[in-house]
C-alpha cells in the first residue's frame, strides 16, 4: 500500500531540529485509536455481552465461555505465525488486514442466530484482533521507541482504558438492539482502520530517524569486539530468547495475570448482577474501574522509565490478587467499588510495563515472533480459565473457588517476578545467532 509524501525530506529536517515533534509519538495517537476500537469489541465488550446472550439465545455461561476457549487457543496457536508475520512483512500491512477481518466478523455477527454461528464469528473477530490488533501496535511502538518505550506504551495502551468509558452506553446499546449494535460497530472499526494505516509506519528507519526521535550517543568503544555499548540495543533473535531462562519467567508471572484478566472480561459482568447489580450499574462499576487505571498506567509508564519494571510489575500482580479476593467476597456496592478501584489501579500499571520489559530485554528486531511465541502458553492457560469459572458457577452456582485459586496464582507471580534479571548477549553472540 503506498501513499503518497515527501517522508524522507521532512525525516531529515527533523533530525536536523530537534525540538520539532517526534513522529513517533502520532504513532502513540493511532495505537490509543486502534487499541480502544479493539479492546470494546474483544475484551471489553465480552462482559456486558453475556447476560444480553443469555437473555435472547438461553444459552449458558459455560456454552458462552466456550467462544473464549476457541479464540484463546486460536490465538496461542497462531501468536508465533503472527509474530513472524509482523517481523516479516510489517505491522502496518497486518493491521489493514486484521481490522478489515475484525470488521467484517462483527457484521456477520448480526446475523448471528445458532450457538455454532456465535463460535464461528468470535473465531473471526478474533482472528482479526490477533492479526491487526495489540500485538501489532505495540510492535510498531517497541521500534520507534527506547529510553521513552514505557511511556509510550501506555500513551497507546491508554486506548485499552478508554474503551471501558464506552462500556455504559455500549451495554445500553446491547440490551435495546444487540444485532443494530455489533452491526453499526463493525462499520465502525472499517471507518478507522484505512486513516490509521495511513499515518502508520513500521520504524523510524523508514522516515530516516532512530527511536526516540534522536541520534544515539557514539562511544569510543563501539567497535570493541564482544561487546555493547552502553547506548547500543541488544537484539535477540527467538532462539536465543527461547533458551533465556527470563523468557520463561516472564512468561510464567504474564500467565499470573491474564488467567483472572480474561475471566473477568467475560465473567465481571455477570458476577456483579449475581450479588444484586442491575446491568447499567454494573457497568458503571467498570466504567470506574477504567477511570482509576488511567492515571495508574501512565504513573507506571513514567516510572519504568526511571527504575526498576520488575518490581513495579510485582506490586501491580500483587494488587491484583487482592482485587480479585474483594470481588470474590463482594455483596454490595461498597466492595465492587473497592475492587474496582484496586483492580484498575493493578491491571493499568501493569499492561504497559509488561511489555515493555521484553523490549528491553530483548530489543526491536524480532520483538513481534518473541511476544508471539510468549502468547502461546498464555493463550493456552487465558482458554481453560473462564470456562472452568463457569462451569464451576454452572454447575454449583458460585465463582468461589475459581476466583480465590486465580487470586493466589496472581500473587504467586508477583514473587516470581523477583525471579527477573536482564539477559546478557555479548556482540560475538549476536553474530553467531544472527
Amino acid at each position: 500500500m503506498q501513499f503518497s509524501g515527501n517522508d524522507h525530506t521532512e525525516s531529515l529536517e527533523q533530525r536536523s531540529n530537534p525540538k520539532q515533534f517526534f513522529y513517533g509519538w502520532y504513532l502513540v495517537a493511532v495505537g490509543v485509536f486502534l487499541l480502544s476500537i479493539s479492546s470494546l469489541g474483544v475484551f471489553r465488550g465480552m462482559s456486558p455481552l453475556m447476560p444480553v446472550l443469555q437473555d435472547k439465545f438461553g444459552w449458558t455461561r459455560t456454552q458462552i465461555s466456550l467462544s473464549s476457549l476457541m479464540t484463546r487457543v486460536e490465538g496461542a496457536a497462531l501468536g508465533p505465525i503472527e509474530g513472524f508475520l509482523i517481523d516479516r512483512i510489517g505491522a502496518r500491512k497486518m493491521v489493514l488486514v486484521g481490522f478489515l477481518i475484525m470488521a467484517v466478523g462483527f457484521v456477520l455477527f448480526s446475523f448471528v442466530h445458532s450457538l455454532w454461528q456465535f463460535y464461528a464469528v468470535f473465531i473471526l473477530i478474533n482472528l482479526g484482533n490477533g492479526i491487526g490488533g495489540w500485538l501489532a501496535v505495540v510492535t510498531i511502538l517497541n521500534s520507534w521507541f527506547k529510553r521513552k518505550r514505557t511511556i509510550a506504551m501506555a500513551g497507546a495502551m491508554s486506548g485499552i482504558l478508554i474503551a471501558g468509558v464506552f462500556v455504559p452506553p455500549y451495554t445500553i446499546a446491547l440490551n435495546m438492539d444487540f444485532r443494530l449494535t455489533v452491526f453499526i460497530f463493525g462499520l465502525i472499526i472499517m471507518a478507522v482502520a484505512f486513516p490509521c494505516v495511513k499515518i502508520i509506519r513500521n520504524n523510524p528507519e523508514e522516515l530516516g530517524l532512530v527511536p526516540d526521535g534522536a541520534a544515539s550517543k557514539k562511544s569510543e568503544d563501539k567497535n570493541t569486539p564482544g561487546k555493547i555499548t552502553e547506548d547500543e540495543e541488544i537484539e535477540f533473535t527467538v532462539g536465543q530468547a527461547l533458551k533465556t531462562p527470563v523468557f520463561w519467567i516472564l512468561t510464567v508471572a504474564h500467565v499470573s495475570s491474564t488467567i483472572s484478566l480474561a475471566t473477568l472480561s467475560i465473567h465481571l459482568m455477570a458476577r456483579l448482577q449475581d450479588i444484586g447489580l442491575s446491568s447499567t450499574t454494573a457497568s458503571y462499576i467498570e466504567l470506574v474501574s477504567s477511570v482509576v487505571a488511567l492515571p495508574s498506567l501512565f504513573v507506571a509508564g513514567w516510572l519504568g522509565d526511571k527504575i526498576s519494571k520488575k518490581y513495579l510489575v510485582g506490586l501491580f500482580l500483587l494488587l491484583q490478587g487482592i482485587s480479585t479476593i474483594v470481588l470474590t467476597v463482594a455483596n454490595g456496592v461498597p466492595l465492587a467499588l473497592l475492587f474496582a478501584v484496586l483492580y484498575g489501579t493493578a491491571f493499568g500499571g501493569r499492561i504497559p510495563l509488561m511489555t515493555a520489559i521484553r523490549g528491553d530485554y530483548f530489543g526491536r528486531k524480532a520483538f513481534a515472533s518473541i511476544m508471539g511465541w510468549s502468547m502461546l502458553p498464555n493463550g493456552i492457560l487465558m482458554a481453560i480459565a473462564p470456562v472452568w469459572a463457569a462451569w464451576m458457577f454452572d454447575t454449583y452456582g458460585s465463582y468461589t473457588v475459581p476466583f480465590l485459586s486465580y487470586a493466589v496464582i496472581n500473587i504467586a507471580g508477583a514473587l516470581v517476578m523477583l525471579l527477573v534479571k536482564k539477559p546478557k548477549l555479548t556482540r560475538a553472540t549476536r553474530l553467531r545467532g544472527s
